[in-house]
């Protein structure tokens, strides 16, 4: 009996599921629904647009200009000293007094706790594993190096690791990102394909794409900065 009773189920669940795929059709001017699955000859972005590709120049200009129009600050320097001195005179300017930085070749050799007596900087992957969380979240400022940035979307691209928390991007209250001139990229697709290239046991943990400050709005549509992450940020463009 109980079979009997789940075979009638399924076949008036079928029978609906019939109908209902035969009013789409019959609204779409065909017969009958269509069995076969549906060609799809593009796939991805289309040639032209793969081909696409800026000057270095009109690159970095896109970028900063897309980057201060979803509310960032950009400012560029000629080399990683003069970055250096950028980043030590807008901490005194903010009062920062806890910085927060990734453990990354450029900035151990920029040597920022020199640059910075008055204030305490910390590296990611020095603190314990159990503090970095909180450490991050009271700081006033996190210094990394984008990996990518996105000219056309005004983006950075942060890749995290064991070694390289994402959190110094997200938790403090602004950031400073140290982007690599030769790092700005034209398109999306440009900073992604790497990726797709890259054996899966040496894939990062996470990418995140960031497009300016944190910001939210309620269903209202009131906008405020900075509630769920960083409210000031800065792309340093370097070379």
């Amino acid at each position: 009996m109980a079979d009997e009773t789940l075979k009638a189920l399924e076949e008036r669940a079928r029978a609906k599921q019939a109908a209902f795929i035969g009013n789409i059709a019959k609204r779409l001017g065909r017969a009958e629904p269509q069995k076969e699955r549906p060609a799809h000859p593009f796939k991805g972005a289309p040639d032209f647009w793969n081909a696409f590709d800026l000057p270095p120049e009109e690159r970095i200009s896109l970028f900063m200009e897309n980057w201060r129009k979803a509310g960032g600050h950009a400012v560029r320097t000629a080399d990683m000293d003069e970055a250096k001195a950028w980043i030590a005179d807008k901490v005194r300017e903010l009062s920062a007094k806890r910085i927060l930085r990734q453990r990354q070749e450029e900035l151990d050799a920029m040597r920022l706790e020199e640059a910075l007596p008055d204030a305490e900087v910390a590296v990611w992957d020095d603190l314990p594993p159990d503090g970095r969380l909180a450490a991050a979240a009271g700081a006033d400022i996190g210094v990394f190096v984008a990996d990518r940035a996105v000219a056309y979307t005004g983006s950075l691209m942060v890749m995290s690791s064991a070694e390289k928390g994402r959190s110094v991007s997200l938790l403090p209250a602004a950031f400073f990102a140290v982007v690599p001139a030769d790092r700005i990229v034209t398109r999306l697709g440009e900073a992604l394909r790497p990726l797709d290239e890259t054996p899966r046991e040496r894939l990062p943990a996470g990418v995140h794409f960031i497009s300016g400050p944190s910001r939210s709005a309620d269903i209202e549509n009131d906008l405020t900065i900075g509630v769920h992450g960083p409210g000031v940020v800065f792309a340093i463009v370097v070379g």
